[in-house]
């Protein structure tokens, strides 16, 4: 057979199957904290997450990482259960118990068979409500970020990741430091700094339980009142507001292109970030967005990845795209290149995001994010845990209850002029932030005759252990917040 009877008699892309988002039914107790429950018939394992609106971004500067490492700190103990008693009272249920925080949330989970969900959800609201951060468990969780701090600066993705964020935003946003926090402040977050931030997550203004999975025969809203009814809103406590209300602040601190290079002697391939500050969740045209993104780095075979990657061979992958926030999130082009390709690569990922802004994407493009966007959607929601963070998002996000079920039908209205427009309202091209970390003495003079922008060259003291971590190739970019 020849290739082109392969080619042929290759099957086609089918239709996007019919998919209705599950309906959820909403409940506010008296006290205002949310039940959001969604029964999911035959799946007996039961997921359950209390959302409290309130992350890494609402704490004090000076105690940045104390939301990250009290979650982290939580399943050390409770007063009922101290140290590993937590975990044999999850274990006993068959449970799993999760604690964990980002920039927008904090977020107690528990996963059971539906049978067992009473005691889940009172063990739940045992480990939300009454953890006692042991002092040495608190001291060796510090020390574990703090060696991880010195990992950072001895891995070139993980420290241009840290370096783009810190250049992109103004020194008094939250965005511009890691969200663990930073060998300035990790260092003072005493237990007591953890319990008075725990203190200040207790306001069930901010809070929703939701639960997911087959709920026949359970009166969720009457459960969560038994448990988690008594929480009140501190006494001095300002109102609360949603989420649109209390965005973080994410003011840009470039206002012209500029290039930073972190020089690392002897490294075969450079850590290459380009981007600025991007948009909040809730953008209003969050789905036009979504497939320009797709079209420009989000697919397999997007502009960027069919340039730098399949065309030239500088890179074994390269993404792009908005991290959405309940602030302005950074935008940025990700990927890892040959030494020698650096400024080959700057210069067509500049190109790739000059002509999504100038040229109209084609049908087939369109077409193509279209399909993969409405397609893995269903994918996403296989267990109650997926559906369950989803609608934990809503909340978080201040979102319409209807926002997921809609999501298909708004991607399959995007239009070309909507993608190009979006392109031209978010990709700012005149004010981008290049910040790479790679070998300075191999491409410092083509950097600065290329002139992308103003340029600085940063040399950071090194060890020589560090030095031959970045000889290893890594196989594309990894997005991640440290």
């Amino acid at each position: 057979m020849t290739l082109e009877e392969v080619l042929s008699a290759r099957p086609s892309p089918g239709q996007p199957r019919k998919y209705e988002f599950p309906q959820f039914e909403r409940t506010i107790l008296p006290s205002g904290l949310q039940v959001l429950t969604v029964d999911l018939p035959g799946r007996p394992l039961v997921a359950a997450n209390l959302v409290i609106r309130r992350g890494a971004a609402e704490e004090p500067v000076e105690f940045a990482g104390a939301t990250v490492l009290a979650a982290r700190a939580m399943t050390e103990g409770t007063e009922r259960y101290p140290g590993v008693e937590l975990i044999e009272a999850g274990e006993r249920l068959g449970a799993t118990l999760h604690v964990d925080a980002n920039w927008d949330a904090f977020n107690v989970s528990v996963d059971v068979v539906a049978s067992r969900l009473g005691a889940a959800l009172e063990l739940l609201a045992e480990l939300a409500l009454r953890p006692t951060f042991p002092d040495e468990d608190v001291a060796r969780l510090r020390d574990e970020r703090l060696n991880d701090l010195l990992q950072v600066k001895a891995d070139p993705r993980r420290r241009v990741d840290q370096a783009f964020t810190s250049t992109i935003y103004a020194s008094d946003s939250p965005y511009s430091r890691p969200a663990a926090g930073g060998e300035e402040t990790v260092p003072r977050l005493a237990p007591d700094v953890l319990r008075e931030l725990h203190c200040s997550l207790l306001d069930p203004r901010l809070m929703a339980l939701v639960v997911g999975g087959d709920l026949s025969g359970l009166d969720i809203p009457s459960l969560v009142e038994s448990v988690l009814g008594s929480v009140a809103a501190p006494r001095d406590a300002a109102p609360a507001t949603g989420a649109s209300a209390s965005e973080p602040r994410a003011g840009s601190a470039v206002d012209r292109s500029i290039v930073r290079f972190y020089h690392r002697p002897g490294s075969v391939q450079t850590e290459l970030r380009i981007g600025h500050v991007g948009l909040s969740r809730r953008a209003p045209d969050f789905h036009a967005v979504a497939v320009m993104s797709a079209i420009l780095g989000g697919l397999f075979n997007s502009r960027l990845q069919m340039n730098l990657r399949e065309e030239k061979g500088y890179t074994y992958g390269i993404g792009a795209g908005f991290d959405m926030r309940r602030g302005r999130g950074p935008f940025a082009v990700r990927t890892a290149v040959q030494t020698p390709a650096t400024v080959p690569s700057i210069t067509e990922s500049l190109s790739e995001l000059r002509r999504i802004r100038e040229t109209p994407v084609t049908q087939t493009e369109l077409d193509a994010a279209r399909d993969y966007l409405v397609g893995v959607f269903p994918l996403r929601f296989e267990t109650p845990g997926a559906v369950v963070g989803a609608l934990g998002g809503l909340f978080v996000h201040d979102l319409p209850d209807d926002e997921l079920a809609r999501y298909r039908s708004e991607v399959e209205a995007v239009t070309i002029e909507a993608v190009q427009q979006a392109a031209v309202d978010h990709i700012h091209t005149d004010r981008l932030a290049i910040v790479a970390v790679g070998d300075a003495d191999v491409v410092g003079a083509d950097l600065e005759a290329a002139g992308f922008g103003e340029l600085e060259i940063i040399t950071e003291a090194v060890t020589a252990e560090i030095e031959t971590d970045d000889l290893e190739l890594v196989d594309g970019p990894e997005e991640g917040t440290e």
